[in-house]
């Protein structure tokens, strides 16, 4: 019989565990940025990115630089899809997201963002910097004169990485000046779920879902209002500067919710609503019993 002198070998296997712990790796900690999401006076609450060309870089270390390849589609809004395929063995996997643009003055900027942003969102359903998703809210020191970070943030990551992805804390958290209460949970419908009393008709609001009188209707509003209540207490050394915001922040962040308050809506805004009341309730017990 004939041998065939050039056969087709198979790609061999490919380790999925070993590959995607090796995208999830996470970063070294000189190459997270930091902007800070909200201000109150000298401190403000930030959140960690990265660069892209850093996401660049995991992709060719784990899959070579011919193991990926990206495809992209301006959208007439600005903001850009990105398509992520990365070589499986013989298959191409993909994965897509939408960036959005910048807030900066010049359009090509603005556009050179939304594809940076793009090809992020889309790393991160790989896995890459996806634990930068679950760092717990921070609150740093702040010169809003000069408009930057003072100082940096530390990496202390929420532990709920999948087995074998885990990422480990870079360092310990600051503990807080003042401790903040526990927000009970026991009878409050999950956020982004009714009960059965409080459904409508499809295309009707009933009353009791209606957002209630005087209280905030967007994000935007919450993260207003909250900043002045925050500074309210901290005027009567209720509690720290920022330390009201950090607290419905983190109440948030435990049912799921972005840690930007601008996102939240609907039932995310009144689980804020209850925080602050359990919050202040518990700062003026004090005073009221020394009373």
């Amino acid at each position: 019989m004939a041998k065939n002198l050039n056969p087709k070998s198979p790609t061999p296997p490919t380790d999925i565990a070993a590959l995607a712990a090796a995208l999830a790796r996470p970063f070294d900690t000189s190459e997270i940025h930091w902007k800070p999401q909200t201000v109150s006076g000298n401190r403000a609450l930030v959140v960690a990115f990265v660069d892209a060309r850093l996401i660049q870089d995991r992709l060719d270390e784990v899959v070579g630089v011919m193991g990926w390849q990206d495809h992209y589609e301006p959208l007439p809004d600005g903001s850009v899809v990105c398509r992520l395929q990365i070589r499986v063995g013989d298959e191409w996997i993909t994965k897509q997201d939408v960036g959005g643009p910048s807030e900066q003055p010049d359009e090509g900027d603005r556009r050179k963002a939304a594809f940076s942003d793009a090809l992020k969102r889309a790393a991160v359903k790989f896995g890459i910097g996806r634990y930068l998703y679950r760092l717990k809210p921070q609150w740093v020191d702040y010169d809003p004169a000069k408009r930057r970070i003072v100082g940096t943030p530390r990496v202390v990551v929420e532990d709920k990485a999948p087995a074998g992805t885990r990422a480990t804390s870079a360092a310990a958290a600051r503990p807080a000046p003042c401790p903040a209460p526990e927000v009970e949970q026991a009878s409050a419908t999950p956020i982004g779920k009714i009960s059965p009393a409080q459904a409508a008709p499809a295309g009707k609001i009933s009353p009791d879902q209606a957002a209630p009188k005087g209280l905030p209707r967007t994000g935007e509003e919450l993260q207003r209002r909250l900043a002045q209540k925050d500074a309210q207490l901290a005027a009567e050394k209720l509690c720290q500067p920022g330390e009201l915001v950090q607290f419905v922040v983190a109440q948030g962040v435990k049912q799921g919710l972005a840690p930007e308050l601008a996102q939240w809506t609907s039932d995310a805004i009144q689980l804020a609503i209850e925080a602050v009341k359990t919050f202040e309730a518990a700062r003026r017990q004090p005073l009221d019993q020394a009373a």
